[in-house]
């Protein structure tokens, strides 16, 4: 399963402060396929909240909010050798090249969308005060996603292939999404299913900080809120896109194997077919969306810090 050069644990929420402990990443399910190579040099100095994408109001009406920027796209759907055109959606705060057969993504951490997570000095432009139907300032994590400079690389194929047996994600980012943060599983620690006190400390987003980056766990709404809008890479290259999908308009798409897979046209592919997730309309402790809850179809390279 992927790898992160840092161990994660995640730090419970709970009213009141909490501490974001460590411990070795777990195994979730089962033992991962083999990995295909992946290692990219470190990232420059992250910046402040982040390019030139515009920023989406958290819990607002989701879009592309990547594609305003430079990302230059070339060909059709995931050709060796051609740059898929979904990450042309990917904004500012992400950097994709095409490096002969493989995509080389670097990411910031940081999105581009407002958040509670935000420092409330708002020299962001992007703090929201915690909406009360959400959660509150008692319930929140610790940390501001200021105080993290992170800088997540990551090398998938530029045409991913399903692996012979799915493999288990493992604790820490799985996978990148548009705006730039990373997407996380379902879990809080090893063996730690989220619970309802955790996600209260949850923003719009589904999303909190700890350790040391802000990461979503649930359906993040600035980017997808019941819809079939991008929203981001999974570590093994395929893309994850919301809960409805562009082949059946305005509808869940019903034909879902167990890590929330098919194959059909997505909005970027240019008519042709290809594998790809979607977030599961399925109902997670009576009300929430999980992002990213099952195991990995395609061989899964390392994110790395």
């Amino acid at each position: 399963g992927i790898m992160s050069s840092t161990p994660w644990q995640e730090s419970r929420a709970a009213p009141g402060p909490a501490n974001a402990g460590s411990m070795a990443a777990g195994i979730k399910r089962c033992a991962p396929a083999a990995a295909l190579a992946a290692i990219l040099a470190a990232l420059g100095a992250c910046g402040g909240s982040g390019g030139g994408g515009n920023p989406v109001v958290d819990g607002g009406a989701a879009g592309d909010a990547g594609n305003t920027d430079n990302n230059t796209v070339q060909g059709d759907a995931g050709t060796p050798g051609v740059l898929h055109g979904a990450y042309g959606w990917f904004n500012g705060n992400v950097t994709v090249n095409l490096n002969g057969y493989e995509v080389v993504i670097e990411a910031t951490g940081r999105p581009n969308h407002t958040s509670a997570y935000w420092n409330p000095n708002n020299a962001s432009g992007l703090y929201v005060a915690p909406d009360p139907e959400v959660t509150d300032v008692a319930r929140m994590s610790p940390g501001y996603i200021e105080d993290y400079n992170n800088l997540f690389s990551l090398r998938v194929p530029s045409s991913p292939r399903l692996a012979a047996a799915p493999s288990a994600t493992s604790l820490g980012p799985v996978g990148l999404s548009v705006s730039g943060a990373p997407i996380f599983n379902d879990e809080e620690g090893a063996n730690r299913p989220l619970n309802i006190g955790v996600i209260s400390g949850f923003d719009r987003n589904g999303a909190h900080t700890g350790p040391s980056t802000y990461h979503y766990h649930l359906e993040p709404r600035a980017i997808s809120n019941d819809d079939e809008e991008l929203i981001g890479v999974m570590a093994d290259g395929f893309f994850i896109y919301g809960r409805k999908c562009y082949s059946t308009p305005g509808a869940y798409p019903d034909d879902l194997d167990d890590s929330g897979g098919h194959v059909s046209a997505t909005r970027h592919s240019s008519g042709a077919e290809e594998y790809h997730y979607h977030i599961k309309n399925e109902f997670y402790l009576g009300s929430y969306y999980l992002l990213f809850p099952e195991d990995y179809r395609g061989s899964p390279n390392a994110i790395g810090r």
